[in-house]
């Protein structure tokens, strides 16, 4: 059976956060021009990127089990 452990979740959505808000404190004007920039951007090209992160993010889990 499968045990879940509510510190692990909670210490990886800190974490999260953490790096989620590094951006808008150390530089906000450069995070508005990026998000700027990614308006232009074509679905099919933020797609991919989201993908990637996404394929990046389960190899990283399987490297740290």
């Amino acid at each position: 059976m499968v045990t879940f452990n509510w510190n692990d979740l909670l210490t990886a959505i800190a974490l999260l956060l953490i790096l989620e808000g590094l951006m808008p404190f150390l530089s906000p004007s450069r995070l508005k021009q990026t998000y700027r920039e990614l308006i232009e951007l074509p679905d099919k090209t933020l797609r991919t990127i989201g993908l990637v992160g996404v394929i990046a993010g389960i190899l990283l889990l399987f490297l740290t089990d």
